[in-house]
């Protein structure tokens, strides 16, 4: 039967298809096949050409669904297509195949031949398998999310999905979603322009609008973090309510404030109880405090490390409330044992705050306000780079002062007498960028205790 076929001039045709195409005579016996099918189904000519179709490749065709396809709806159909038949073969496993068969009579052949063309499907089968279940796995997130889902169309911005999550924030049912612009749901005029939105899509990725605002069906306001995606068939819009989250956010900032505003009258308070022992310096902490922090904010320091260096001023001289009366407000010059006295004041106030958990070092810039920068200081001789730049602040701004005002064992030495003394003692005793700020905060921006 071979032979007879040979001069077909369909066979060239048919090597050319990429479908594996099978040829059989009419009691179903395989007559031709192209090298295709060979190679799909891993079968040679010998163990295919003259065999009865169910038998081919050791009976791996005995397919029930084939039988009923080739002796039953053929013959009344004389053809039928994209029938699928799902089959797993011994030798090659798993397939899914589309069968499209025709009879056909050739010039030349007596009996008329059963053209069986094979179009393997597996593949591209497992593929829309594994689409289907993301697209299940996407649908299943996005309607369990907390979050409000849109899915807008490119071309005019319409709405063509929105999730449970819509109604419950927005309140707009699903139905009443569908076909509108995210303006006509509340949505700012400004941030919704589908053209402008893609354009940055395509140079950013992602959209942020953080901590915005929409109004909802009721027409009431509602604080939104919004974020658009880029997709292939469409822009997904993300809506976060955060209304709660910023209500926390307002009432820890309060409670915040609250327990600073607590903690700077306890400050003062402290520094009042200081004062009181001491008549003779009474507002020193105080102006030191301010000079201090005129000092910080010319060199640029951040509003808080300011602060910090302010309160801790405020109380530098604490430790003295451990120190006798009578030798706090002798008016003679002291000896050199009661000067010995009066330094542990520094450590005594560290001692006093150290355990208080302060959101700044303010116990240490307290116990280092006496230190120098060559080690002379007291009480532990630190150098320069053992102490905090707060701690150096504090150290320049408290002799300032203290040498500007008048004391129980002698007048103020002035101003001018106090700005000598460190800028003759600068990068020795105090530190060179800390001395150069507070002369210009004297020279430059004029200022007076």
């Amino acid at each position: 039967m071979k032979d007879q076929i040979d001069h077909i001039v369909f066979e060239d045709i048919f090597e050319t298809v990429r479908e594996p195409i099978l040829v059989l005579n009419s009691d179903l016996m395989a007559v031709w096949a192209n090298s295709n099918f060979y190679h799909t189904f891993n079968v040679t000519p010998n163990e295919t050409i003259g065999r009865i179709i169910y038998d081919l490749g050791k009976q791996q065709w005995n397919i029930p669904g084939l039988r009923t396809l080739l002796e039953e709806i053929l013959k009344k159909e004389n053809c039928f297509d994209d029938y699928e038949v799902e089959h797993v073969f011994p030798d090659i496993g798993h397939k899914i195949m589309l069968l499209n068969a025709r009879r056909i009579t050739l010039e030349g052949i007596c009996s008329r031949l059963i053209l069986l063309a094979i179009e393997d499907v597996t593949q591209s089968r497992r593929l829309e398998n594994i689409v289907e279940e993301s697209e299940d796995r996407y649908r299943h997130i996005c309607e369990t999310a907390g979050d409000g889902i849109l899915l807008l169309e490119k071309s005019k911005g319409a709405i063509t999905h929105a999730n449970l999550a819509v109604k419950a924030m927005l309140g707009y049912s699903r139905k009443e979603c569908i076909g509108k612009k995210l303006t006509d749901i509340g949505f700012a005029e400004g941030k919704c322009d589908i053209q402008e939105i893609l354009r940055t899509l395509e140079r950013e990725g992602i959209i942020y609008y953080n901590d915005t605002s929409i109004k909802n069906k009721a027409g009431q306001a509602i604080d939104v973090d919004v974020f658009m995606i880029n997709n292939s068939r469409f822009v997904q819009c993300n809506v976060r309510d955060i209304t709660r989250r910023k209500q926390t956010e307002d009432d820890i900032k309060q409670n915040f404030l609250r327990t600073r505003k607590a903690l700077e009258e306890t400050i003062h308070a402290i520094s009042s109880l200081a004062e009181r022992r001491d008549p003779y310096v009474a507002g020193h902490q105080h102006r030191v405090a301010d000079l201090a922090r005129a000092i910080a904010t010319e060199m640029g320091l951040t509003t808080d490390r300011i602060e910090s260096i302010g309160l801790a001023a405020a109380i530098h001289d604490i430790g003295k409330i451990c120190i006798p009366a009578d030798i706090l407000c002798r008016p003679a010059k002291l000896t050199d044992t009661e000067f010995s006295f009066i330094k542990t004041h520094a450590k005594s106030g560290f001692d006093i705050l150290k355990d208080i958990e302060f959101p700044w070092p303010i116990a240490r810039m307290i116990i280092e306000h006496h230190e120098r920068l060559n080690g002379s200081g007291y009480p532990k001789g630190l150098s320069k780079d053992s102490t905090l730049l707060e701690s150096r602040i504090l150290a320049v701004a408290d002799v300032v002062e203290a040498m500007n005002s008048r004391r129980p064992y002698r007048p103020s030495l002035g101003i001018d007498a106090a700005l000598n003394e460190i800028t003759g003692n600068k990068n020795i005793l105090y530190d060179p960028e800390v001395v150069d700020a507070c002369l210009r905060v004297f020279k430059m921006n004029n200022y007076k205790f």
